[in-house]
């Protein structure tokens, strides 16, 4: 038996609105709407779908589990992300990799990372 990697889902306030950031920010489209649960069409044929799931509790403090998007063009994306409604929290630096981490509209952190040479 094998298992795949389908979606991550996101729970936030409200699903549509935060469905308008995420949307932008990756290229993609609502595929399924029910209202409560968004699912957005994956970036590729082959990857993954990312849910938008309405939870009335706020999480407290750092999310468990994020998203690392990759890019080329780090600084170009963190500055289109922003203008679009997400925060820079902070950026890191390893051998090998420069990356920022930012918070969308509702605070769920995510991450936008690029090699290093």
């Amino acid at each position: 038996m094998t298992v795949q990697l389908g979606a991550v889902t996101i729970d936030c306030a409200d699903p549509k609105k935060l469905a308008e950031f995420w949307t932008a920010a990756l290229g993609v489209e609502v595929v399924v709407d029910h209202g409560d649960f968004l699912m957005l069409a994956p970036v590729s044929p082959d990857g993954v779908m990312i849910g938008l799931q309405r939870a009335e509790e706020r999480q407290p403090g750092k999310n468990r589990l994020h998203m690392d998007l990759r890019t080329e063009h780090r600084e170009e994306e963190v500055k289109r992300l922003v203008e679009l409604g997400a925060e820079k929290i902070e950026e890191h630096r390893v051998p090998g990799i420069v990356w920022t981490v930012l918070a969308d509209p509702e605070g769920n952190r995510f991450c936008v990372g690029t090699a290093e040479q």
